[in-house]
């Protein structure tokens, strides 16, 4: 009778052990639904206000690109090229760093942090646009986790 139960013992802990890595595939490509009340700019291009997804691309050799998709993942607006950024803290929210631009442009999108994260995505401007977002004032959106695959971040 005691072998019976270590043999099922050991039998759910290798089906555990299995079916683990499968439960944290959102987590793999940090997989993040952004809500924007306004528009937001990234790398080459403005989006509109609404609601997008951010995803590691599926890239072995690199985990510094970024995908931007629409809200049901239909359309990939960009590939974006970032770099690491550290962070002293870290959040169990999506944070997103913005720069305030002038009156008439959009936020810029700096770097993205996933939730529980001290590495982050540092997005990559051109160099003029780098010296203009050095400059002006920069601030940090932390997001409500709706669920463990969707946030809410909501710019001023």
């Amino acid at each position: 009778m005691n072998n019976r139960k270590a043999l099922i013992t050991l039998g759910m802990l290798l089906a555990f052990v299995i079916i683990l890595p499968s439960v944290r595939a959102d987590e793999h490509n940090q997989a993040t639904k952004i809500n924007f009340n306004q528009p937001v700019q990234i790398p080459g291009r403005v989006l509109p206000a609404g609601s997008y997804w951010f995803v590691l691309a599926d890239n072995s050799a690199s985990r510094n690109f970024v995908q931007v998709f629409n809200s049901d993942r239909s359309t990939l607006y960009a590939t974006l090229y970032t770099i690491n950024i550290e962070s002293l803290t870290t959040t169990d929210k999506t944070a997103i760093t913005l720069a305030e631009r002038e009156p008439m442009q959009p936020e810029t999108i700096l770097s993205w942090f996933y939730p529980g994260r001290t590495t982050g995505h540092q997005f990559v401007y051109s160099h003029m646009e780098e010296q203009e977002l050095a400059q002006v004032k920069h601030h940090t959106e932390v997001g409500r986790v709706q669920n463990t695959r969707q946030t809410s971040v909501a710019g001023d």
